[in-house]
């Protein structure tokens, strides 16, 4: 497996995102999660993406049981935002508190984290979502007093937008940012990754499948399980599902005459958008992460590119409902 540098943060080129292992996905398998996690690392795979809110709690602890004995093999990032309460249950989102950027709960949310993922120290501590009710250098410079005592190695940011980026680096220097993109949500083209290139910081691309759908794996919601949130998901129903449908085809299409996956085809599109870029894919079963890492050696030619901006047609729909919108990019 190659690597790559997210600012001074050496790690596979291609990550492991964990959420789908414990929560929004419906149902999982937790031997198979585990297996798949100590599969990443035989793979070369080290760099694992989880959050407290995955759960709530559930995916830290499945992460640290699997990385047990091995700690010191994987780079684990991590990520904070909504507060974990008293009456918080682990697997209930509905009892989790509300979103704090304040310095307090930082300080409370890697304590949490730690435990859980049974270390002493994270390697990447992202905030999952900017808190508009608190001073970005409040919460950075909080997070900047746990690197100095040794429980986080390096900071990030998920789903910020620019200036608050910069805002925050003027604080701290922030080693990534953590936001959608793949070849249906390349929204960061137009500000977010060029800040990130000007300022030396590293870019992760979270959901570089979309979500599966530009893989293939499902083509209605009614495939996917009851409790998984893409079946409610605005480009996943309606008349939006019918123009994705259309756009996934011709990913699976320009794979086919390459001989490779729809899935690899997307992964390796995105990595070709920059060294500075480590996508991390979520699955929960080996026989995926073992097609995904392939990506890494698809090599893609100018004219493959070209092709793909020529055409792939536009996405349809949003990539959150009206509530997730309204949290990124803030």
């Amino acid at each position: 497996m190659k690597t790559r540098k997210l600012a001074m943060l050496e790690v596979s080129a291609l990550g492991l995102g964990c959420m789908g292992m414990s929560a929004f996905y419906g149902s999982a398998d937790e031997d198979e999660a585990l297996a798949t996690i100590q599969r990443a690392l035989e793979l070369g795979i080290d760099f694992l993406d989880t959050a407290q809110s995955y759960g709530p709690m559930t995916n830290e602890e499945l992460v640290g049981r699997a990385i047990r004995g091995r700690r010191d093999e994987y780079v684990i990032a991590t990520k904070f935002a909504r507060r974990i309460e008293p009456t918080t249950k682990p697997g209930d989102l509905s009892t989790l508190g509300p979103l704090d950027g304040s310095a307090e709960h930082v300080r409370a949310a890697i304590e949490g984290s730690l435990r859980r993922l049974g270390t002493d120290h994270v390697d990447l501590f992202y905030q999952h979502r900017v808190d508009p009710n608190v001073a970005i250098e409040e919460t950075v410079g909080a997070m900047a007093d746990l690197v100095q005592e040794g429980k986080v190695i390096h900071i990030g940011l998920s789903e910020a937008a620019s200036e608050t980026i910069r805002r925050a680096h003027a604080v701290h220097p922030i080693t990534a940012v953590q936001t959608e993109y793949s070849l249906w949500s390349r929204e960061p083209e137009a500000e977010i990754l060029p800040t990130c290139r000007e300022l030396g910081i590293g870019f992760v691309p979270y959901s570089p499948l979309g979500r599966g759908f530009l893989s293939g794996r499902f083509k209605s919601p009614e495939e996917l399980d009851e409790r998984d949130f893409r079946r409610t998901g605005p480009r996943f129903t309606g008349a939006n599902l019918q123009a994705n449908l259309r756009l996934a085809a011709k990913v699976a299409e320009i794979a086919a005459e390459k001989g490779i996956t729809a899935a690899q085809l997307a992964l390796s599109w995105v990595l070709a958008q920059g060294e500075d870029l480590v996508p991390i894919p979520g699955t929960k079963r080996r026989e995926y992460l073992e097609q995904n890492a392939g990506a890494v050696d698809v090599a893609l030619s100018a004219e493959d590119l070209a092709r793909i901006d020529a055409e792939l047609p536009p996405p349809a729909g949003e990539r959150y409902d009206e509530a997730g919108m309204a949290a990124v990019n803030l």
